[in-house]
């Protein structure tokens, strides 16, 4: 904690959070699926590049990220060198995957399409091999009663187009996804009800054009090394316009074209960590407020509002992208469903100090400095099922309450001795309990972050986070133990009766957060109120 700083006092709406939540542990066998809202979707998901595998066969061709797995300068970023080739082979075992979700009582796959699978060179020719082996999926799912939530992109743009034009760099991905959107919306949106245009478009620009630690490793001194060019400074942004582009057109070809005939639903995933101030210092709680507007605010303001964030448009300036006025109408409001992938709480301090700075990234436009939390190792990735309950009422009280879907949530952490799989999985069962009991109250659907165990997008994100492992060697899949196992109970509900299974959901765990650091006294009640804060500051 910084010198001069006071004692720490939970803010009021988190006392009333662990309230609700201590008063559910007390009684946790009072939990049943009947106090769930009508409609709420308990599921699961992965991604196309984790879990697929046969990364070359049935003519697909690689996307940025098979080139990145496989690079040699950025292996020790890799898991152990890890690469998607094979991965959980779920290209070749789709059917017995469905098989165990239908088992585990999930409502909900969230799964994405690989466009470098459907449309190899990223435009133009469709693979039929790829265009059957999505139908197999989407008809194998609703066989089993399960519904088909799919993502259109989830990062693995086709190699292809980022050599021809730079990819999302350049205003041509924009048509090239918005066809490819078409392709799915025309082949599969008779089956498929729940559509995600972009997955996580407000982190990937910071992952490959700031940083330069993802695909494709653009970035700029000092703000990142090994990078095969770039701009740290202006990338960013100009990627996530594009991707915000790219998302209103897909939507606005799916209402014009498809939506009324196909009866589903569209909607995008934002990552959603919550920032919180390190300290009780206002120039923290600022730093906070201003790093969730550069955050969620980035894409959720556009969304509802129709321009970015005001805190951004001032401090980023001219390298922020105009949103033309027929963009904005096109934007706004472009969505039925708003998903979030929520992991963690990050702390914050205001390091405005370095504001004038003439190298400059996101960061620094933000104006802030991380300080404890985040991170998917146990010594921060304890569970804070409160910060998932703030995002949601930030949710509703700045953006209008729209409908949400937790696409993602989940504990990551890899097994105390390396190697060894604890299929007796108590922690990961305790966390999913708890954010359950923030949810029930507010929350339309629910996924576990990972079906299976998975490639991983970023080193932290270790392979563990699924409800599934697969034994490499023979490719065989093994559900986890959870020891409140909430899915097969969910089924048996609607089976049995709820009185049958009552004592089956246990005892919620809950954990005050060890390292959280809030504001108190005056300077909370003026937070919690909105009061004299001023991002600027």
């Amino acid at each position: 904690m910084a010198a001069g700083a006071r004692a720490l006092v939970p803010s009021p709406f988190i006392v009333v959070v662990l309230l609700l939540l201590a008063a559910a542990a007390r009684d946790a066998s009072a939990l049943t699926r009947h106090d769930f809202p009508e409609g709420f979707v308990f599921g699961a998901g992965t991604s196309a590049f984790q879990v697929e595998g046969a990364a070359a066969e049935d003519g697909r061709k690689p996307s940025i990220w098979d080139t990145f797995t496989h690079q040699v300068l950025v292996t020790g970023y890799s898991p152990g060198g890890a690469i998607a080739d094979v991965s959980a082979d779920q290209y070749h075992h789709y059917k017995e995957d469905v098989k165990l979700m239908y088992d585990m009582g999930l409502d909900a796959y969230r799964f994405s399409i690989a466009w470098p699978r459907l449309i190899p060179d990223g435009r133009g020719e469709i693979n039929p091999k790829g265009l059957e082996y999505y139908n197999n999926l989407i008809d194998e799912l609703i066989m089993h009663g399960i519904q088909p939530h799919v993502t259109i992109y989830h990062f693995d743009l086709p190699q292809a187009l980022q050599d021809e034009y730079g990819g999302i760099l350049s205003p041509r991905f924009i048509e090239d996804y918005t066809a490819y959107a078409e392709v799915c919306f025309k082949n599969f949106g008779d089956r498929v009800k729940h559509w995600v245009t972009v997955n996580e478009p407000n982190i990937e620009p910071i992952g490959g054009y700031d940083a330069g630690v993802q695909p494709p490793r653009r970035c700029s001194y000092p703000f990142g090394t090994n990078c095969t060019g770039g701009d740290s400074s202006t990338e960013p942004y100009i990627v996530a316009h594009h991707l915000l582009l790219a998302h209103a057109s897909a939507v606005s070809i799916y209402r014009q074209k498809y939506q009324a005939i196909q009866g589903g639903q569209i909607g995008i995933t934002l990552l959603g960590w919550w920032y919180e101030p390190y300290t009780d210092a206002v120039a923290d709680a600022a730093a906070a407020i201003r790093m969730n507007e550069f955050h969620i605010g980035w894409f959720m303001n556009p969304l509802v509002h129709g321009d970015y964030p005001p805190v951004m448009r001032s401090r980023v300036g001219a390298r922020l992208p105009s949103i033309t006025a027929s963009d904005s109408e096109k934007i706004r409001g472009s969505f039925d469903f708003i998903g979030i992938n929520h992991y963690f709480v990050i702390f914050v301090q205001s390091s405005d100090a370095n504001h004038d700075q003439k190298l400059r990234d996101y960061y620094v436009d933000a104006g802030v400095q991380e300080n404890g939390g985040g991170g998917f190792d146990k010594e921060h990735y304890q569970l804070h099922p409160w910060a998932l309950g703030k995002m949601l009422h930030h949710l509703k009280l700045k953006y209008g309450n729209p409908p949400v879907m937790i696409h993602e949530n989940g504990d990551a952490d890899s097994p105390e001795t390396p190697g060894k799989i604890d299929y007796d999985d108590d922690f990961r069962s305790d966390f999913l309990q708890s954010y359950l009991e923030v949810l029930h109250l507010s929350i339309r659907c629910a996924h576990s972050p990972c079906l299976l165990l998975s490639i991983p997008y970023c080193k932290e994100r270790i392979e563990h986070a699924g409800i599934l492992r697969v034994v490499t060697a023979r490719r065989v899949r093994v559900p986890l133990r959870l020891r409140q196992p909430l899915w097969p109970v969910r089924r048996r509900l609607h089976r049995a009766g709820e009185d049958e299974v009552r004592q089956e959901l246990g005892t919620v765990v809950l954990r005050l957060p060890q390292r959280r650091r809030a504001p108190a006294g005056e300077t909370l009640r003026r937070i919690m109120n909105r009061e004299d804060i001023n991002p600027e500051t």
